[in-house]
């Protein structure tokens, strides 16, 4: 992975060029710290990336259980879980409210 400053960047941005046209993964930093990641595009990006969220949102609207959502994904359950938790979105749906309603009738 290359690394370009954003001062180079401004001066040569054929430098990101290059880096896109050699198919490698660019992180370019500000003040040497991180604020972002240039890739070449892949029409592969576009339609995995699409796939993926579209996934995502039918799993979140309950339309996909976990184990649909991983299958359609071609990865574990697990990694969908972790992935999953990484963007805030819950692998469980729980409703507390519930369960303290059956707890009391059972009480």
């Amino acid at each position: 992975m290359q690394t370009i400053g954003i001062k180079d960047l401004q001066i040569n941005p054929a430098i990101l060029t290059k880096a896109l046209e050699a198919q490698e993964y660019t992180l370019i930093t500000k003040r040497s710290k991180p604020v972002g990641i240039a890739l070449a595009f892949d029409d592969k990006i576009v339609t995995q990336g699409l796939k993926t969220a579209l996934m995502i949102d039918a799993y979140k609207k309950s339309l996909l259980s976990l184990g649909q959502l991983s299958k359609t994904l071609n990865i574990s359950k697990k990694e969908t879980m972790k992935m999953l938790s990484l963007m805030g979105i819950d692998v469980i749906d729980y409703d507390f409210k519930d369960e303290l309603k059956d707890l009391d009738s059972f009480l």
